[in-house]
């Protein structure tokens, strides 16, 4: 077999899209892999992505700078509102995610991330499979383009467009 290259993405190449709310950098997308699109994504201080579950995807998170509250659990009551007081049945609670933590969420469980800090946060961002998130990140981040405060309507038209049930509200500063 002659011609087989691997993708190469040098630190600080990608597409980004960007608002107010998020950076997101597509590192893999579909075009290059059948296992998962990854991205960069820079977390605003502020930005609560809400609780949500997705029942076929896949996700891989990797803190790569700042801290970011982090569920992954079904909680023993999903109150429409605060995610962050939510507790297992076996009594896990939100966590603190500092550089190097990983997460990994398998379908049907709820998850969500915020930036509780004054200082933005980075991570490495895996959904499988792709192009999905690719599409809902474009999607999502027109969006919050719009200025003002995130058309909720809008949001949860989108999500469940790509397999995200929203359980709590996304939110930014």
């Amino acid at each position: 077999m002659t011609g087989i290259e691997a993708l190469y993405v040098p630190p600080g190449h990608g597409r980004v899209v960007e608002t107010p709310a998020q950076r997101v950098t597509f590192k893999v997308t579909g075009t290059h892999s059948r296992m998962a699109s990854t991205f960069e994504v820079e977390v605003p201080p502020g930005f609560d992505v809400g609780a949500h579950v997705h029942t076929r995807s896949e996700e891989l998170f990797y803190v790569l700078e700042g801290e970011l509250d982090v569920l992954a659990f079904e909680p023993r009551i999903r109150t429409p509102d605060n995610w962050r007081t939510w507790e297992s049945s076996s009594g896990r609670r939100v966590v603190r995610a500092t550089p190097g933590t990983v997460i990994v969420v398998p379908p049907g469980c709820p998850h969500a991330f915020a930036n509780p800090t004054d200082t933005p946060a980075k991570m490495f961002f895996q959904a499988s499979p792709p192009p999905d998130h690719e599409r809902y990140f474009e999607e999502l981040l027109e969006i919050l383009g719009n200025g003002g405060p995130p058309d909720q309507e809008a949001i949860e038209a989108l999500r469940a467009k790509y397999d995200i049930e929203q359980l709590t509200p996304l939110r930014h500063r």
